[in-house]
């Protein structure tokens, strides 16, 4: 893999041992800042092991991984979330009692004084959370309203735009998609794009090939623990997608970061 700056995020023959199980044997891709990067494979392949190496939850036993052209060495969430990684998982973390912006500012709340006690600065955190999601293309979101009277799409994208305003320049979402309507899915692509436009790195866990073929720049498939093919969109169908996922061999491809 060639060595440049231009990538937010780089790993360089990163492999992975639990004891005599090799996780991950040898695995190499970078992400550019506003591209979106699927990362595909089969159950078993090496991805969730490759997120929680990149999000710190395990620590590489060989290779590197590089952060904006120079060497990290990830060691914890707290640290990936420090650098500018971050992650919205499946269940997206959310209090459904709570409202949007209570949610947006979970852990992090703004405070003010009122003699000798300290109290929510509720106002605020909503204005500052209408803003954001203003910012991010989100104009039909009441900051106050509780996450349970959300749409999937409407939770999906608070969870985003979380992200993204606490620091994100890489954001890692697994699977998107899942369980959403095709107009929810629709509104989170469009959310990505937003990002893209930005310049957030965005790198995508996902099962639905023609989500992921419509959502993505390059596809990176994941075999056995290691990078079988990185691919531009432009360059596969979604047929040949499947069939990849699905095992027929079509052949090494040049790597579209090479």
């Amino acid at each position: 893999m060639q060595q440049s700056a231009q990538y937010r995020l780089e790993l360089r023959e990163v492999g992975k041992r639990f004891g005599s199980v090799v996780a991950l044997e040898s695995v190499s891709f970078g992400v550019r800042p506003g591209e979106v990067v699927g990362l595909l494979g089969d159950n078993g392949a090496g991805k969730s092991t490759t997120v929680k190496i990149v999000t710190g939850y395990h620590r590489p036993s060989s290779g590197e991984l590089y952060w904006e052209g120079r060497p990290v060495a990830i060691h914890s969430p707290e640290q990936a979330r420090a650098i500018g990684i971050q992650t919205v998982y499946q269940d997206l973390a959310l209090v459904d009692s709570l409202s949007i912006a209570r949610n947006f500012f979970l852990g992090a709340e703004p405070v003010r004084r009122w003699g000798p006690f300290h109290l929510l600065a509720i106002r605020e955190m909503q204005q500052r959370t209408s803003l954001m999601l203003r910012e991010i293309g989100i104009k039909d979101l009441n900051p106050a309203t509780p996450v349970g009277a959300l749409s999937g799409g409407e939770r999906q994208a608070v969870a985003i735009g979380r992200s993204y305003y606490f620091g994100g320049q890489l954001l890692i979402l697994d699977e998107p998609t899942a369980a959403l309507s095709v107009k929810q899915t629709r509104k989170v692509f469009e959310l990505v794009a937003e990002l893209k436009a930005r310049g957030t790195s965005v790198l995508v866990i996902e099962h639905n090939m023609f989500h992921a073929h419509q959502i993505c720049d390059r596809l990176i498939v994941i075999r056995q623990g290691r990078v079988f093919g990185d691919y531009r969109k432009e360059d596969l169908s979604v047929l040949q997608l499947e069939e990849i996922l699905a095992g027929a061999e079509l052949g090494s491809p040049a790597p579209a970061w090479s």
